[in-house]
């Protein structure tokens, strides 16, 4: 595997934690979530990590710092996840490799599931590659649209999606693996297109595909480890089930 970066994005406020710590930093089995999706990006390959900050950046920096291959973009306004990517456009400006985006509040990722993305982005020699599970509790998640082939076609988020696409069970889980220079490319191309006024990544994967790139939704990941923690109540579900793989 070529020289991997992993993002990950760590900027957002935790309003709905109902705490001042920032939300990445809140304790998964005396743990803070977010390294977690440190360890598994690295399992799965990721020799530079780059963590997106915004949101009380110095105390994310602070409780970070002691990991050596980890740098630091700031995201001073939060205005989308694609936004987030961009701030680290000096960072990966001369990478030609692959970069994993992952999010900093999904603490049950597996490294092994993230190696199924990179591998895939290099057998099929794919611009992207959208992470996917399946489920029926599907509210609020962004839903894979494919055409009538079962290729992929684009991303649609709750608030954007028609009834029809409402129903989709196979969602985005918020993991991708790209082929760094299209995705600063793709990343230039992405407007607030959208009821949230934000500049989503997801946007990235159909801009590709209308490009010519190759983009592929591979289900790789269970919900389970997908699950991104939100509320207090999420964080002690995604206790219970470490406490369970530890058993």
């Amino acid at each position: 595997m070529a020289h991997t970066i992993a993002v990950i994005l760590a900027a957002g406020k935790s309003k709905r934690m109902q705490s001042e710590t920032p939300k990445v930093l809140h304790q998964a089995c005396s743990r803070p979530m977010v390294e977690y999706v440190l360890d598994a990006a690295r399992e799965a390959g990721a020799d530079q990590l780059i963590v997106v900050v915004g949101h009380k950046a110095d105390e994310v920096r602070a409780a970070l710092q002691h990991h050596p291959d980890v740098t630091f973009a700031l995201q001073a306004e939060q205005l989308g996840t694609g936004h987030a990517v961009m701030c680290c456009e000096d960072q990966l400006t001369s990478h030609s490799g692959p970069v994993l985006v992952l999010t900093g509040d999904t603490p049950l990722l597996r490294g092994s599931s993230l190696r199924g993305l990179l591998n895939e982005l290099q057998a099929q020699q794919a611009a992207c590659v959208v992470g996917t599970a399946k489920t029926e509790n599907n509210f609020g998640l962004g839903r894979i649209v494919r055409n009538a082939d079962g290729e992929f076609l684009r991303i649609v988020e709750q608030k954007d999606a028609t009834p029809a696409e409402q129903q989709i069970q196979e969602i985005n889980t918020g993991c991708f693996a790209y082929d760094c220079q299209p995705l600063l490319a793709a990343l230039r191309e992405v407007r607030p297109n959208n009821s949230q006024g934000e500049l989503y990544l997801t946007d990235c994967a159909e801009i590709l595909r209308n490009h010519g790139h190759k983009v592929m939704a591979a289900c790789k990941l269970d919900i389970v480890e997908a699950m991104g923690v939100n509320t207090q109540e999420q964080l002690a579900e995604v206790e219970q089930v470490m406490q369970q793989r530890n058993a």
